[in-house]
């Protein structure tokens, strides 16, 4: 199994390698969908250009990356320019090795411990079972295409997927100060991976142990106390950090209010640059309220009580509704929540919309392009012709997030009620609507 896995890697990196050498990088890196005006490294370009020439580049409307960032990017740029390709694919390689160790434990953990109804035998996950899903989540971020062109356009996603695979390794071995400081690095590039930090919360209360359920209780009280006490911290520290670097704090305006403003309406696989255009300015500001509460609040308290007893799945869940509902989302943030999903395998079998969200998928990626084509270039098409792939983009991945939550609530409810059901007499069947 060892390797298959490190083949893969070379596989991977291979075909990276080769479209980083390639005629293709450059219409790859211009797409809409790969690169936006946060991770666009073109974007990047320009503001180590503007740093290197003394001239503040959080003045104006051109960057939009943190400090930090930009004091690594520069670094980068100026002393090993070769090297900054391989940089991206030796960071995507790595993200994609976290992520197979992550699954590897999780599925080490995923062992039915309760009493469930008796004829529930067929439902028990076997050791077989555990074995490929790690395989499966490192193969579908090593060669789902979202995940490749985002490396091969040299957007920042690369970095931020690797912050998040971290988060959730460190998360799952119970390494608290580990885990809030990658997390809050995560929060200080694109705000709203602080979501994590109830799931992350969750897990590393869950993994302390004490004899009494009492002692239990106050225990993970304080736990979480001291969770969200440590990643304030952390981020307090970088925010702190980053001033120092730029010379004062007009880089929160630059990063994180263009984040939450959402001035720039340039089209994106989102669906904030659409109504945004068509918004009257009066409404603007109640309609920005709506929509960065539905992306970051709104799911988050009614997730967290119902999946409260299985994190792993919470983080996933959130993970997915910011890369549907954020202000800037790309390809690359799609395609690390979708590496995620080969962990709950054992849950595809009660998932009703599969084949509906594959169709969904691939439709919608081969008509963005070809939609873009005819409005920018061939002026045969609109606006409305672009945001209709992108909303039928975006219902995808609900019903993708929907379906897999609802399929673990049909096996959990069938683990605990027994497969044979009878209502009257007759034998009925489990449907959620």
């Amino acid at each position: 199994m060892e390797n298959l896995i490190y083949l893969e890697y070379a596989v991977a990196g291979i075909i990276r390698y080769w479209l980083l050498n390639s005629d293709y990088k450059q219409t790859i890196g211009d797409r809409v969908e790969i690169s936006t005006p946060l991770n666009s490294w073109r974007k990047v370009t320009e503001g180590a250009y503007l740093y290197n020439e003394g001239i503040n580049p959080y003045v104006g409307d051109n960057f939009h990356e943190t400090p930090l960032g930009l004091t690594v990017f520069d670094k980068m740029i100026s002393h090993i320019p070769q090297w900054i390709g391989i940089i991206f694919i030796v960071c995507d390689l790595v993200t994609a090795h976290v992520l197979y160790h992550t699954a590897q434990i999780f599925m080490s953990e995923l062992v039915e411990k309760d009493k469930y109804a008796k004829d529930t035998e067929a439902l028990l996950l076997k050791q077989s079972d555990l074995v490929l899903p790690p395989v499966y989540v490192a193969s579908a971020y090593l060669f789902n295409p979202y995940i490749i062109f985002s490396c091969v356009g040299q957007t920042t996603t690369v970095f931020a997927n690797l912050c998040l695979a971290f988060t959730f390794l460190l998360m799952i071995k119970g390494h608290r100060l580990a885990c809030c400081s990658v997390l809050a690095l995560a929060t200080l590039q694109s705000l709203y991976p602080a979501t994590l930090l109830v799931p992350a919360s969750i897990y590393l209360a869950q993994a302390e142990r004490t004899s009494s359920l009492e002692g239990r209780q106050s225990l993970r009280a304080s736990s979480f106390i001291l969770t969200a006490v440590t990643f304030i911290a952390a981020l307090l520290l970088l925010l702190y950090i980053s001033s120092e670097l730029a010379g004062g704090w007009e880089f929160l305006h630059a990063t994180y209010g263009f984040i939450l403003n959402v001035p720039d309406l340039r089209p994106n696989v989102g669906l904030f640059w659409y109504f945004f255009t068509e918004m009257f300015e009066n409404f603007r500001l109640l309609f920005i309220y709506a929509f960065q509460i539905n992306a970051a609040l709104l799911y988050l308290v009614p997730l967290t009580l119902r999946l409260h007893g299985e994190p792993m799945l919470l983080a996933a869940s959130l993970t997915a509704l910011m890369a549907v509902f954020k202000s800037y989302p790309s390809l690359g943030d799609v395609g690390f929540y979708l590496a995620l999903l080969p962990m709950w395998k054992h849950l595809f079998n009660y998932m009703q919309q599969g084949f509906v969200v594959g169709c969904f998928f691939l439709i919608t990626s081969v008509m963005g392009p070809i939609v873009w084509h005819l409005w920018i270039y061939s002026r045969s098409a609109n606006a409305n012709f672009y945001f209709g792939v992108t909303l039928a983009f975006a219902t995808a991945q609900i019903f993708l997030v929907t379906d897999i939550l609802f399929a673990y609530i049909k096996r959990e409810f069938s683990l605990y009620h027994g497969l044979h059901r009878e209502v009257n007499g007759k034998t009925t069947k489990l449907v959620l609507e």
